[in-house]
């Protein structure tokens, strides 16, 4: 083997121990973190009832607001994506990325593209 091979399947081994000795909430941290830091391909949906009526795609993720003073989470989530106006799933011209706010207490559905 190759002395990068070897210096890579060690790395790799230090990695998997680490992160078995972690409880199953920093484990969620940590691929939560490596996620965010990749990115995603969100959409977020937003419905009346059992009607769409708005939709976010490209989202990189989906955050927790958390107050000022408190830092206590807040009652709604917040991102960026592209506002899909003719909801086709697809960015089409005109259509620009957004600053957007859910609350909690809203209908909405958060999920990877499956495009």
């Amino acid at each position: 083997m190759s002395r990068p091979t070897i210096f890579s399947l060690s790395l790799l081994s230090a990695l998997m121990l680490l992160l078995s000795a972690c409880t199953q909430e920093q484990q969620n941290k940590i691929s939560r973190g490596i996620q965010n830091w990749t990115g995603t391909n969100g959409v977020m949906e937003v419905y009346a009832g059992d009607k769409l009526v708005r939709r976010f795609i490209q989202v990189d993720k989906v955050s927790t607001a958390l107050g000022t003073d408190d830092k206590q989470p807040r009652a709604y989530r917040y991102g960026y994506g592209v506002l899909d106006e003719n909801l086709n799933m697809m960015v089409d011209p005109g259509e620009k990325k957004v600053y957007f706010e859910v609350s909690d207490y809203s209908n909405t559905v958060f999920f990877e593209s499956p495009r």
